[in-house]
């Protein structure tokens, strides 16, 4: 049996130089980003999908305290280093970085990917919300791509249901 080795742990000062490499061996980057709190088929479809646009997909994943500041003080449920560990084992993952921010401009100004993939849930023009990120990638000239959603796979939903178990 084949197995997949584990995506780079790489931390985001160290983005530039890991970024310099894979181009250098040819490789597209892409990157999302997300809390990946309690990780469902929702995240497989958007990491599935995200992998389509490049050879080697970054993933950006807040720390516990940018998760606590976007979903609460109940939140995360899985620990960081517990996240990590997890999007490493995902075969179309190429990457994972940390990091504290509120929005991923930092990671994208320092990997400079060829994509930027989000949920559709982010696309305007189907209505959804806006691109926190959206003056760094058009400055910088990167693409946003947004990934169909996996309808009925939310981690808030998950914590919902587990709350209404006896």
């Amino acid at each position: 049996m084949t197995t997949t080795p584990e995506a780079d742990l790489v931390m985001p000062g160290d983005l530039p130089d890991w970024a310099s490499r894979q181009r250098a061996a040819g490789r597209r980057l892409a990157l999302t980003n997300g809390c990946f709190d309690l990780i469902h088929p929702g995240h497989v479809a958007l990491l599935r999908g995200a992998a389509a646009f490049a050879d080697r997909l970054v993933v950006g994943v807040n720390s516990d305290a940018g998760v606590r500041k976007l979903k609460g003080p109940d939140r995360p449920l899985m620990p960081l280093a517990d996240r990590l560990a997890v999007l490493r084992a995902v075969r179309w993952v190429g990457a994972v970085t940390p990091f504290d921010d509120e929005t991923a401009d930092r990671l994208i100004e320092l990997l400079r990917p060829s994509h930027y993939v989000k949920g559709a849930d982010y696309d305007v023009s189907t209505g959804g919300r806006i691109l926190p990120e959206s003056a760094t990638l058009q400055r910088l000239g990167i693409p946003a791509v947004f990934v169909p959603l996996a309808p009925g796979h939310a981690s808030r939903d998950l914590i919902a249901r587990s709350r209404r178990q006896p």
